[in-house]
């Protein structure tokens, strides 16, 4: 006889699910927030990069390129590559939601990021069941805390006016080690030697081909044949 499943995640799991991330979210927003206004944009253009744009590592590129008086067809068209790896996560995520309609998928996508991505493959990969409502939770809980912490460090950053004195430009690098560090603790020991040469690869990889391609190029090139030599390799 087959027991009733009565532990679906809900809205308030997601919520509850994010909160080792809002710390990263917190201090990267507001780190964006304050080079946004070292970089001459305006408190509402932050907010609005925040709320249409959602990408950390791609508004700090927005800021640099604006710094630099770059085109604004070169900034859209480099916001897009880099951006282009939600593409590939939000693929390996779709699949959990094939029940739900297209128009709440392209929500779930939209609002997908590195770490909510990292949260929901954990728990697949712990054997959970997740749902819609547990990943709304997720996703909105971090949207909303990234566009908050963004205004906040833009209203805190007219005081503030060398950022890279306090190493706030470092920050979404930190982050990203940090979150590499925690998958690689949660990792089952005989597939961590696995993903550490990978990550070697991805070294490697992005030095040869930042020689010869842009930086946004190296990166998107980069990601791609090592995704490929790890989809060959895994066992």
């Amino acid at each position: 006889m087959t027991e009733p499943i009565h532990n679906e995640k809900t809205f308030f799991d997601g919520v509850k699910d994010c909160l080792p991330t809002l710390f990263g979210y917190i201090s990267i927003g507001f780190a964006f927030g304050v080079v946004g206004i070292a970089s001459h944009l305006s408190t509402f253009e932050i907010f609005l990069l925040s709320l249409l744009v959602y990408a950390g590592a791609a508004q700090f590129i927005f800021c640099g390129l604006f710094v630099a008086g770059t085109p604004a067809s070169a900034i859209i068209l480099t916001t897009f590559i880099v951006n282009l790896r939600h593409f590939l996560m939000a693929l390996s995520v779709a699949p959990t939601f094939k029940k739900d309609s297209m128009l709440r998928n392209v929500g779930f996508g939209t609002l997908l990021t590195d770490e909510t991505y990292g949260v929901a493959m954990t728990k697949l990969a712990q054997g959970q069941r997740l749902s819609a409502n547990w990943m709304d939770g997720l996703n909105m809980t971090a949207y909303l805390s990234w566009i908050a912490a963004s205004v906040i460090g833009a209203v805190v950053g007219k005081w503030i006016p060398n950022p890279e004195s306090w190493g706030l430009d470092f920050a979404l690098t930190a982050m990203f080690v940090a979150l590499l560090i925690l998958n690689l603790q949660s990792t089952p020991k005989g597939k961590v030697t696995h993903y550490l040469l990978l990550i070697l690869y991805m070294g490697i990889a992005m030095f040869v081909l930042m020689n010869f391609l842009p930086g946004h190029l190296a990166v998107l090139i980069s990601t791609l044949l090592v995704a490929l030599i790890g989809v060959l390799t895994e066992k």
